[in-house]
């Protein structure tokens, strides 16, 4: 068994677990503890929170430490925290339930730096695209069926047996970690490790690529969140569909990321790189303005639709960056400039959650959904008016290109 596989093993188990607790935590806050929409923001928050003060340690344990230890260990951290929630569900600790969440966020958060990290030593740089693309079908796929499934399920069996079943998939990823093999790794550097950060941040401000992926995915990343929590009291109240219809919608976007990432894969040779890194947020600009015609008297097809053009795209641009950012990088700071651009990223997350919740609380829902548009508008700006519209080739690409 080859290392990209048992690496995509892994993944299958992680982002397996990780899209029930992603359709489970707004879902669970508003049906088993009967939350407003600020203390829902404030859980999706604790769910994101884990990028945030993770990602940069992490970091620099990925640029130092064995890889395979680190994947073992991510897998581990996320079965603990799927169990303490699974606990929590049952017995009704709200406070328990949002440590829970953040703890398992840790471990998906490790897994992705880790992941990243070993493609480039597992694979040649002219395959990059294609080990990328591989390593994001578990992630896709479970978008898909995860949410479809808690969608028909929920409501018919109790919540906590959900997040025991994300468990399962914990313990899967665990079991093929330990079959990963050991790395080569970097001498330690003497360097501080505040140093070795700041030295990864100035690279990622200062390179006319990284900087403008970076601020595109925040845009959509800050909308993303708040359109996840803006989404539940909008179906309640606004467009009077069924609460499942939230997982259904999501299983929608998880199926375009899947369609999308096995077309990325397919294309990556055919395709210029620009075309997909300005095709992914457009789409989803237009989407979310797709969302601003769902009332009432819309068929629930419509919503799901959106949610579909809102996927397709980005599963493809995720998937054009990452192969750009491996390649304009040094191998040495690899760790350090994902971990502070994964910061960046989904540390803007507990924000657009936040701030999703308190605008949807004190103006409605419908005032909700004109944020999520304006914050998707920008991400969808950025690589139309950057250097990421003339990135024509792979192969023209090196960590000299700053």
């Amino acid at each position: 068994m080859s290392v990209l596989t048992r690496l995509t093993c892994t993944a299958y188990g992680t982002h397996f677990a990780d899209q029930i607790a992603l359709v489970l935590v707004p879902l669970t806050a508003a049906l088993a503890f009967d939350v407003p929409p600020l203390i829902i923001g404030l859980l999706v928050a604790c769910q994101s929170m884990a990028h945030l003060l993770g990602s940069i340690p992490f970091g620099i344990l990925v640029d130092q430490r064995q890889p395979r230890l680190l994947a073992k260990a991510s897998a581990l951290m996320s079965l603990c925290g799927f169990g303490l929630a699974a606990f929590s569900t049952f017995t009704g600790t709200l406070a328990l339930f949002a440590f829970a969440i953040t703890c398992a966020g840790f471990g998906v958060v490790l897994f992705g730096l880790t992941a990243l990290s070993i493609l480039p030593r597992s694979v040649p740089p002219r395959d990059l695209a294609k080990a990328n693309a591989a390593i994001e079908v578990p992630r896709a796929l479970s978008s898909f069926a995860v949410p479809l499934a808690v969608g028909l399920t929920v409501g018919l069996v109790p919540i906590w047996t959900l997040f025991a079943i994300a468990c399962a998939g914990s313990a899967f990823a665990l079991s093929h970690a330990y079959r990963l093999p050991n790395f080569d790794v970097a001498p330690k550097q003497s360097e501080p490790a505040l140093s070795r950060i700041i030295t990864g941040g100035r690279y990622v401000l200062r390179h006319r690529l990284l900087l403008p992926i970076s601020l595109c995915a925040v845009f959509w990343n800050y909308g993303f969140a708040a359109l996840l929590v803006v989404l539940v009291p909008a179906i309640q109240t606004l467009f009077a569909f069924h609460p499942g219809s939230f997982g259904i919608a999501l299983a929608a976007f998880g199926l375009a990321a899947l369609c999308g990432t096995l077309l990325a894969g397919r294309i990556a040779h055919l395709v210029e790189p620009s075309t997909l890194l300005i095709f992914g947020p457009g789409s989803s600009a237009l989407a979310t303005v797709g969302l601003l015609a769902i009332g009432p008297e819309t068929a629930t097809l419509w919503l799901y639709g959106c949610f579909f053009l809102l996927g397709v795209g980005p599963a493809m641009w995720l998937i054009t960056q990452n192969a750009v950012r491996q390649m304009v990088t040094p191998a040495d700071m690899l760790g350090r400039v994902n971990a502070v651009i994964q910061t960046t990223i989904y540390g803007i997350r507990p924000l657009g959650a936040v701030a999703g919740g308190a605008v949807a609380g004190m103006a409605g829902a419908q005032t909700g959904r004109y944020l999520v548009v304006l914050a998707f508008a920008c991400s969808a700006a950025v690589p139309l008016l950057s250097d990421l519209r003339k990135v024509r080739r792979y192969d023209t690409l090196s960590p000299t290109a700053a």
